[in-house]
């Protein structure tokens, strides 16, 4: 099934899946893809239908329902703190260009901001879209569900990235994030660096469930519900 389509304005849009959206913005002279879904697999070939540009990927990280795409490109951009996940985890196949916090990829008169919020996974980044005053925040910033569970995912390093996450909040007006409501305030970020304080306190109690045929402990301690490690 294709993505549904929609403009954010005349240089961004979101193509939303069931459960999973990447985004498409332009500037002068380039147009980057923040991921590429999960069922899509022809996200070039969609993207380039809006735009004339040259078309660059990013991964905000490699989980699989943001690589859907990957194949359409020789290359694109990650952190390499991904590598692992992206080609001993999920086979990938294309290479990648690293980026590191503080690098700015421009795509002319739009400058974007790579920031590492490492803890959803090990290299996860958001991108700082500078000039429209917007953060793309990947999966570590949302009210829908956070994975936290199996060996590449940290509640403390999520925490400590979201108290980091915080200094850059006068910089951005909304979140866009990967999942559950968009866009979303950027209040929610200590709102959810507190909801992780309370998990790791033990004050929020969690409830057993399944993920993905895994044991998980299920905590709702708002706005959004945390997918851990199950208790041993």
């Amino acid at each position: 099934m294709a993505p549904e389509i929609r403009r954010i304005d005349d240089a961004t849009w979101s193509f939303e899946e069931p459960g999973v959206r990447f985004f498409l913005l332009t500037g002068r002279e380039k147009a980057l893809l923040i991921d590429s879904g999960m069922q899509t697999h022809n996200a070039k070939e969609l993207a380039q239908g809006l735009t004339d540009l040259p078309l660059l990927l990013l991964n905000t990280h490699a989980d699989p329902d943001h690589l859907g795409s990957c194949g359409e490109f020789e290359a694109f951009y990650m952190h390499p703190a991904e590598a692992s996940n992206y080609y001993n985890s999920h086979g990938g196949t294309s290479g990648f260009t690293p980026v590191w916090d503080g690098d700015v990829l421009d795509l002319g008169d739009r400058p974007l901001r790579m920031i590492e919020i490492p803890g959803h996974t090990p290299g996860s980044i958001a991108v700082l879209d500078v000039k429209f005053r917007r953060l793309f925040s990947g999966d570590a910033v949302q009210n829908g569900h956070i994975f936290m569970f199996g060996i590449q995912r940290e509640m403390h390093a999520y925490r400590h990235s979201l108290l980091r996450l915080q200094k850059y909040a006068g910089s951005f007006d909304e979140v866009y994030p990967s999942h559950a409501a968009c866009p979303v305030k950027p209040k929610i970020i200590m709102k959810l660096y507190d909801a992780a304080g309370r998990i790791l306190d033990g004050t929020v109690a969690g409830s057993p469930g399944e993920m993905h045929g895994k044991a998980v402990t299920v905590y709702e301690p708002g706005p959004a519900v945390f997918l851990c490690d199950a208790k041993k």
